[in-house]
């Protein structure tokens, strides 16, 4: 059957000489995977070009329950990006975001508040100016908590060492090779508290948003089997430096 709804793009791979195979979050049914037929042809009327990190899509789709890969029938951006795909910066923070939701979005049930939560935040992402640097360790951060990581901000000067392995601030230092130092710790739990808006009044350098997001990228890696290498985050941090 057709099957309609809100997506956002994640991921896609070379199928054949002419398709690909893009891997989609659904509004539906969760993520979901699709072969897109000829659009490498030269004469497809469908547009690679839509199909980038994080791109918001409205799409129709041969739709069959239990299907490995269904067939992508139809396209169109449901928003027009102002900045993202034109943005050094924020093009190459989208795609670590993509390669991370990519890795950790398993489910083929749908979830209408996390998909909303990711909705709403890249259309806050694409508007702003301030603050957009720090958007990237924001959003991880909360994405945890949506996937059900009950990350506790208990951080006080008696509690001021963040636990990798617990999600939570501990009196001591964690026995862990890579614990985030006691200003780190007190960064992440800015991040656990602060509101997207205020998100410019977080006054970090290149070096400290590099480290923050090696401790976010340990932390997804200890807390999700098999997510492997982030690629796309060397990229990122030498857009940081």
């Amino acid at each position: 059957m057709i099957h309609k709804t809100a997506a956002v793009v994640l991921h896609q791979v070379k199928y054949s000489e002419t398709s690909i195979i893009v891997t989609l979050y659904t509004k539906s049914n969760g993520r979901q995977s699709y072969i897109v037929n000829g659009i490498r042809s030269p004469k497809s009327k469908q547009k690679m070009g839509l199909l980038q990190p994080l791109f918001l899509l409205d799409i129709e789709a041969y739709y069959k329950q239990g299907r490995e890969i269904q067939r992508l029938k139809e396209f169109r951006l449901a928003e027009v990006y102002t900045t993202i795909p034109f943005d050094i910066v924020k093009s190459t923070m989208a795609m670590f975001m993509a390669e991370i939701l990519y890795k950790v979005l398993y489910s083929e049930e749908a979830d209408e508040e996390l998909f909303e939560f990711v909705v709403h935040s890249l259309q806050y992402f694409d508007s702003i100016e301030k603050g957009a640097a720090n958007f990237h360790l924001w959003f991880l951060i909360q994405v945890l908590r949506h996937l059900g990581f009950s990350l506790e901000n208990n951080h006080s000067i008696h509690q001021p060492w963040f636990d990798m392995k617990n999600g939570t601030f501990v009196p001591l230092r964690p026995v862990f090779p890579n614990t985030p130092s006691l200003d780190e710790s007190e960064i992440i739990s800015t991040l656990l508290s602060i509101n997207v808006g205020s998100l410019d009044s977080l006054l970090l350098n290149g070096a400290q948003r590099s480290r923050l997001l090696e401790v976010i990228t340990e932390y997804y890696t200890i807390h999700f089997d098999g997510i492997g290498t982030i690629n796309s985050l060397r990229v990122l941090n030498e857009i940081f430096h």
